[in-house]
């Protein structure tokens, strides 16, 4: 315990798991208003929230982190939003640095175990608005970035009292080793493409510390990460940045409810994103692991989908 039981019955078309990772991906439309708030982070440099709010006054906030590569307007982010604004809470949705649209200002972005920047998003929203009820939602990177934070030794706020985390790399090696395999090309592909081009933006400005040669002569993630995540956030190499940064190494520590949401068909994750034995002599984590849903899809017969009901029913039982 806690093993959970899935009740997820898709559609026959989104049993596929390409069909359900690239629907939600490239196809879901989940439109909602979000009014841009910069934050000055402590160091010089900034992200953006993009927040929705619920019509009622109720205390209630939602903090929401997208994947690699992602934002706040991705669907499955802005589709959360609307379920939950829609029922009271207030949504934060955090923009990575440099995934708003517009390049931060430190050579140094984001990565799967920035946690330090998600206390300064904490501290902040409860400082500027004193809401009296906190919960997170977190998406593969945004997922194993929240993870780590709960399993980390910190004080937890008194308003977070509960989280669900959705298609999650708790073990960043292992599913960088799954992204390889060949029946996940296209993907890989895509992921180093606008992390390449993301990276020629950011040589523009730093020109002394990286170059358009470099990044052109990266052929995978591991390239990327050996040349860039790790160099710039301060790690040996890209495989101590996975090791380091990880959640499966935190998630024994986790004082909070937390649901882990990791599809069985999720050709993202490698084996040791199913953390079977650390859920069962847990008291917090719940672990699903629905056989479909693909890569953050869930789809269903309605504009919801699955991971959304779920969220919103498993963080309301605990308030």
């Amino acid at each position: 315990m806690p093993i959970v039981e899935s009740t997820y019955r898709p559609p026959m078309i989104f049993r596929n798991y390409h069909v359900s990772t690239v629907y939600s991906a490239m196809i879901r439309r989940a439109p909602v208003a979000q009014e841009r708030e910069r934050m000055e982070l402590q160091d010089g440099d900034f992200l953006d929230l993009d927040w929705s709010f619920s019509e009622e006054n109720s205390g209630k906030v939602l903090i929401v982190i997208h994947g690699l590569e992602g934002s706040a307007k991705r669907p499955y982010v802005t589709g959360l939003a609307k379920y939950f604004t829609q029922r009271g809470w207030d949504v934060a949705a955090v923009n990575l640095r440099g995934c708003s649209g517009e390049i931060n200002r430190h050579f140094r972005s984001y990565h799967a175990g920035a946690t330090n920047d998600l206390q300064e998003v904490v501290e902040h929203i409860l400082k500027k608005n004193r809401y009296a009820t906190m919960a997170f939602n977190g998406f593969s990177l945004g997922g194993n970035l929240m993870l780590k934070y709960l399993g980390e030794e910190r004080e937890i706020p008194k308003q977070l009292k509960a989280a669900v985390m959705v298609s999650v790399p708790c073990d960043l090696h292992g599913s960088l080793k799954q992204l390889q395999k060949r029946e996940n090309f296209v993907y890989a592909q895509r992921f180093k493409i606008k992390l390449q081009n993301h990276l020629l933006l950011r040589a523009k400005n730093f020109p002394d510390q990286l170059s358009k040669e470099e990044i052109k002569a990266c052929d995978s993630l591991l390239d990327i990460d050996d040349l860039y995540t790790s160099r710039a956030h301060d790690f040996e190499n890209a495989l101590d940045y996975y090791h380091k940064n990880s959640s499966r190494r935190f998630l024994q520590h986790i004082k909070l409810p937390t649901l882990l949401i990791n599809a069985k068909n999720d050709g993202f994750l490698s084996p040791e994103c199913y953390p079977f034995e650390i859920a069962r002599e847990s008291d917090h984590l719940y672990l699903e692991t629905p056989e479909y849903g693909g890569h953050v899809g869930f789809m269903q017969n309605k504009p919801e989908t699955y991971n959304e009901e779920r969220a919103y029913q498993f963080i309301n039982c605990r308030l």
